[in-house]
């Protein structure tokens, strides 16, 4: 494909890279991460000090990712209309303040509120901030760079929540997972001021697609909320039921609203390159194999090694400790080759290291369960870099932000779906669950590792390929 072509060339000599408008945007989008899993290790000590029961535990942990997936497309179609870094402040500003609600929070409903609204704030950031890397970086080289960077911190935020949670909870409650972002927060409010470029709204396009955006919002709460009370009441319970109907119908209706849109919030013409369709698959298989793990992995060492939290954050840190390694690397390679090498690689390791859990026992020793630890990030790591470049350089520079938003969305949505779905598999069983859940999940990579090898333009340095 002709608009892939940038990546498959011999990428030009870069000049120097600044590092504060790079600084700036992954402060922000770190806290995004990480608290899609930094209260996992803590939900034992929240529902005993809030009195909240399993259900609601659940929503603390899905509800955040629901809003953040549902909004994300709101957000880049409002990034293209009022200028990025406007709404990657605004972004900013919501989630801070929504963090220090979540502290203060005296009761579970108050809590599961203020997750809501940092969804809010995380939808508004994400897409911004990679609209604003490609404006700030415009060597291609540098700005494959900076997305190896942006995506070495997606997985050290993803991986390190656990670790960094079970640290805090030991140490100074609960409360201090979520009061730890306000001077992140504030840091990042005052580096996008003063070192991040002021993007152009397009004022002459027409207003945001509000009916869309609600048919799409709705559609993935119902999928959330059929895969989360799955496990409680049955897959054949009419609650059940109506929630997967609800999905479906407002699917259809969200694709209908699209097609007829005068100036949809997510162009379907988009989709029409393999490459960027392909990536947004790929971002729902990674996450939700990944995340779900991660989900799986704290309850598996609480419940049946009885782990403490601070053991089981610990006990992670070989997921956590090969993302940045991997994710650095991801960008050269893909600044050199193409992302091809980097996705089916990182795919394949990842797959190996999920299956690698089917280990997993009542009796298992923890050393046998590094190593497949160590795969899972390192593929998670490999791959997520490389994804980004072939969505942003798939699409023309004014729908960065629409480009930015499906392909995060889509990796949220996966998020959402491993955490609720593989949550139900262990209603039965936790270390059952585990294994069924581990072989979806590695089954999931090993097709995004074939749709990587048939839609990604490999890394021929020479001539541009065709569309």
């Amino acid at each position: 494909m002709s608009t892939l072509s940038a990546l498959t060339r011999k990428p030009q000599v870069s000049g120097r890279m600044p590092v504060l408008p790079l600084l700036a945007v992954c402060l922000g989008y770190f806290m995004v991460m990480l608290d899609v899993t930094v209260v996992t290790v803590a939900l034992p000590v929240i529902g005993t000090a809030l009195d909240a029961g399993v259900t609601g535990l659940q929503w603390v942990v899905d509800g955040y990712t629901l809003v953040f997936a549902g909004l994300l497309l709101f957000g880049g179609g409002l990034g293209d209309r009022l200028g990025s870094r406007r709404v990657f402040l605004a972004g900013l500003t919501v989630f801070t303040a929504a963090s220090a609600g979540c502290a203060v929070a005296p009761v579970p409903g108050v809590l599961v509120l203020a997750r809501l609204v940092q969804g809010l704030g995380a939808a508004l950031m994400v897409p911004a901030s990679l609209a604003l890397l490609r404006a700030a970086y415009p060597d291609q080289a540098a700005r494959a760079r900076a997305f190896g960077v942006w995506g070495m911190v997606a997985g050290l935020g993803g991986g390190a929540g656990p670790v960094l949670g079970g640290v805090l909870v030991a140490s100074c409650g609960w409360r201090s997972v979520f009061l730890m972002n306000l001077p992140v927060g504030i840091a990042a409010v005052l580096l996008t001021v003063r070192h991040l470029p002021v993007s152009p709204a397009a004022a002459t396009r027409p207003g945001l697609d509000l009916p869309a955006q609600a048919a799409v919002t709705l559609s993935l709460a119902g999928l959330t909320t059929g895969c989360i009370e799955a496990g409680a009441l049955g897959w054949t319970h009419p609650g059940v039921l109506v929630a997967f109907l609800t999905f479906a119908v407002a699917l259809a209706a969200f694709i209908v609203l699209e097609r007829r849109s005068r100036a949809p919030m997510l162009p379907l013409a988009l989709f029409r390159a393999r490459s960027f369709s392909a990536s947004a698959v790929i971002g729902v298989l990674l996450n939700t194999g990944f995340y779900g793990m991660l989900f799986l992995a704290p309850l598996y060492f609480q419940r049946v090694h009885h782990y403490s939290a601070l053991h089981t954050g610990i006990v992670l840190v070989p997921t956590v400790g090969v993302t940045a390694l991997g994710s650095a690397l991801a960008g050269r390679i893909t600044a050199r080759t193409g992302p091809r090498l980097p996705m089916v690689t990182g795919l394949l390791i990842g797959a190996a290291g999920l299956s690698g859990w089917l280990l997993a026992g009542p009796n298992t020793p923890y050393l046998v369960l590094v190593a497949p630890m160590v795969a899972a990030g390192l593929g998670i790591s490999l791959t997520m870099p490389a994804s980004t470049a072939v969505v942003m350089e798939s699409v023309p520079a004014e729908r960065g932000g629409a480009a930015a938003a499906v392909f995060n969305a889509a990796r949220q949505i996966g998020s959402a779906l491993g955490v609720a779905l593989f949550g139900t598999l262990i209603a039965g069983g936790l270390v059952t669950g585990l294994h069924t859940a581990i072989l979806i999940g590695a089954a999931g990579f090993l097709a995004a590792a074939v749709l990587a090898a048939r839609c990604v333009p490999p890394g021929v340095r020479g001539a541009p390929h065709g569309a």
